[in-house]
């Protein structure tokens, strides 16, 4: 991709994306003659879950993305990493972004440990490498007393810090995290804030999805707030904050 004047290299390019899918939509009919009955019925419906939405992220950016529940930031996201097709409209990528989110897959029959070297392996390392790796991985999540015990056993929380922690053993060009830093303690987001910052410094991008305002400014260099489906705003992240806090608060 060609370089900006500035000399920034654009490594994401959103060019006016619009996703649409199907929906059930259910609902139910009544009467007939005298007697109420109840009908279960299933109808398609169309949900236009993002709308035309255009930018360009460069290298050694932190982007924050904020915006309602059901605005469509998950769902860009997820047409990011190539996850969610476009309707319309293009994405384009310098390398294959990586998504880390609460929900991204472990083996909850496995223990942490196993789960460290599966997950490593998954994200291209050799097994002598997670070998290196490992102790760091355990440490960074702070599970040095649980990791020999099934992922099942581990609380939400630990189970994030482990997601969090395998993720960013790797320095990714392109990395989106979707919510990871909602949980875990004051300490542990700090840590996981300081990492991201660390990859965006090494020429690492990274996409931040969360509802913590205080993440997106002690994190991010940029925010873009997503409202029903449009790009609302995309600039400095403590005036695009602003204007979505003044919106939600009238």
């Amino acid at each position: 991709m060609a370089e900006t004047s500035q000399g920034a290299k654009p490594v994401v390019i959103a060019d006016s994306v619009h996703v649409e899918y199907k929906a059930h939509a259910s609902g139910k009919g009544l009467k007939e003659g005298t007697r109420k009955i109840l009908t279960p019925h299933k109808a398609l419906r169309t949900v236009h879950a993002l709308k035309g939405v255009t930018f360009k992220a460069y290298e050694n950016e932190s982007i924050g993305i904020i915006g309602s529940n059901g605005s469509g930031k998950s769902t860009l996201m997820r047409a990011i990493v190539g996850l969610t097709p476009t309707t319309r409209g293009a994405i384009y990528a310098s390398s294959r972004p990586s998504m880390l989110g609460v929900g991204a897959a472990l083996m909850p029959k496995l223990s942490g440990e196993k789960n460290i070297i599966l997950g490593g392996l998954a994200l291209g390392f050799t097994k002598a490498e997670m070998a290196e790796l490992k102790d760091e991985i355990i440490a960074f999540a702070e599970l040095e007393q649980f990791i020999d015990l099934p992922m099942g056993t581990y609380s939400s929380g630990m189970q994030a810090r482990l997601k969090f922690a395998i993720a960013a053993s790797k320095q990714h060009e392109i990395l989106i995290v979707d919510e990871a830093l909602a949980v875990g303690d004051q300490r542990f987001r700090q840590r996981s804030e300081a990492r991201i910052r660390e990859m965006r410094e090494n020429a690492g991008t990274v996409f931040l999805v969360s509802h913590s305002m205080k993440s997106i400014k002690d994190t991010c260099s940029r925010a873009l707030w997503i409202e029903k489906g449009e790009l609302r705003m995309d600039g400095d992240p403590t005036q695009v904050i602003r204007a979505y806090q003044k919106l939600r608060n009238q």
